[in-house]
């Protein structure tokens, strides 16, 4: 569950500069939501431990 830690932050990384920069517009935003998902599989996989 490391990698998806890894992805999801790069993921918010890009999100935050498509906020700043105002480039990407709703793929932006999809990836924040993928983000947000693969954090909360990587949080449930933590507890199942």
């Amino acid at each position: 569950m490391g990698f998806l830690r890894w992805i999801a932050g790069i993921l918010i990384i890009f999100w935050l500069l498509g906020l700043v920069l105002n480039i990407g517009g709703g793929l932006i935003h999809a990836l924040i939501v993928i983000a947000v998902i693969l954090f909360v599989f990587d949080v449930i996989g933590r507890r199942g431990r």
